[in-house]
């Protein structure tokens, strides 16, 4: 049995397993790569996506229909990815960084000679703090007010967090070179 989306909620909201199932097979891979963005490795994304999963079921009934079930469905998997990364104690190392030199103010990070899953590597790599805010606000369009309330940090560390991160991904980018083959080597 195939629902669509409108049937979908109404089947979860009435705890049809087969409907579960399907919201499963329908939205867990791309969850899943939302939960992998703010890890550092797969067991833990996919501890992220069991609890976010167990929120989903027992809050759908909330959910009102007014907005893509998948925007609520990643909201749900964003927080629960803060979440976690809370109770690891990882968000505690967000400092507000002013101080730090900005060399890439009012420029675009030049993003177009790689691969997304090397994007997604590079930010990876990031210091947990600023992966986290990177992906709030590039990936997820989370603006800095959003950022600070939803982490309880101030916009000023969501800034800078954001700019040390653009800083830290432009000079990993600046080291890589792209050949024809596609390969890639070091500078």
């Amino acid at each position: 049995m195939t629902f669509n989306e409108h049937e979908l909620v109404i089947g979860c909201q009435q705890r049809n397993r087969v409907a579960q199932k399907q919201l499963y097979d329908v939205f867990g891979g791309k969850l899943f790569a939302i939960c992998l963005r703010y890890t550092k490795n797969r067991t833990d994304a996919e501890d992220v996506l069991q609890d976010a999963f167990i929120k989903i079921y027992e809050n759908i009934v909330t959910f009102r229909n007014d907005s893509p079930v998948e925007y609520w469905l990643r909201s749900i998997v964003v927080n629960t990815a803060l979440n976690h990364l809370r109770q690891q104690k990882h968000l505690k190392q967000l400092d507000d960084i002013d101080g730090h030199e900005n060399v890439l103010a009012g420029k675009e990070l030049v993003l177009a000679d790689f691969q997304w899953q090397q994007l997604m590597e590079f930010i990876k790599e990031l210091p947990i703090g600023c992966q986290t805010i990177f992906n709030l606000y590039a990936i997820e369009g989370y603006q800095h007010n959003e950022i600070a309330q939803k982490l309880g940090i101030s916009e000023g560390t969501s800034k800078s967090q954001y700019s040390r991160a653009r800083t830290l991904l432009q000079e990993k980018l600046n080291k890589e070179t792209r050949f024809d083959d596609g390969s890639v080597r070091n500078k």
